[in-house]
């Protein structure tokens, strides 16, 4: 399947998806090439007004604060990244050849910064109602899921509160490997003496909140 397909929109102007789609690497290696981060600054802006406006109009009951809070998770790094991740963007990156060796395609970083890029691209082919649909295709289950339950913070202040309940908390133990340029941590969260969750990301803290995500399903099938 092609990434416009995956999309929902086929390019007027081929040139802008291939521009949304390389990274600064690639003209770090190459001056006389242009990347995408002018159009992920445009992107952003975009995404934050659809899921602004989606979340005034459909949720009138959620307060200021709550909106801002269910706005930041979702296009926050991690949330760009898992959108990017469901539509497979990271392989049809172009990549420097020393980024695509230190594994590129799958830094959370470069996929969030391409699906902004990705939405400034659409937005400046097709407008804003265009980019609009396309945005609330993506990511209206994740908006409708965040909006239905405002108070959820992340998955490690959420598992603390769980278990403090009971008497008990979490212990993580952080590994990391790779080299300074591409390392990776693996997170273990362990609960009374037993491993519940083990999470893996770029930092110690993105590793945590997906070993915690974890925990907190385990939890909840018990």
């Amino acid at each position: 399947m092609s990434l416009e397909n995956r999309l929902g929109h086929v390019f007027a102007d081929p040139d802008l998806l291939a521009l949304a789609l390389t990274h600064r690497s690639v003209s770090a290696d190459d001056p006389s090439r242009s990347d995408n981060e002018r159009l992920e600054f445009l992107g952003d802006a975009v995404l934050q007004l659809v899921i602004t406006e989606r979340l005034y109009e459909d949720y009138p009951d959620l307060a200021e604060g709550q909106m801002a809070k269910i706005r930041a998770a979702l296009v926050s790094r991690q949330g760009l990244a898992e959108v990017a991740r469901a539509i497979d963007l990271g392989s049809y990156l172009e990549l420097s050849p020393s980024e695509e060796r230190s594994g590129g395609r799958s830094k959370s970083s470069i996929l969030a910064n391409a699906m902004e890029a990705v939405i400034g691209a659409v937005y400046l082919d097709a407008g804003l109602e265009v980019a609009g649909r396309m945005i609330l295709d993506l990511w209206g289950e994740r908006i409708a899921e965040r909006a239905k339950r405002p108070g959820l913070r992340d998955y490690k202040t959420r598992l603390q509160e769980v278990l403090a309940r009971a008497g008990k908390r979490p212990v993580y133990e952080v590994t990391g490997s790779g080299p300074d340029h591409a390392r990776r941590f693996t997170a273990e969260v362990i609960i009374d003496g037993a491993p519940m969750g083990t999470g893996e990301g770029q930092s110690k803290k993105e590793a945590e909140q997906a070993a915690a995500e974890v925990a907190l399903r385990r939890l909840a099938q018990s």
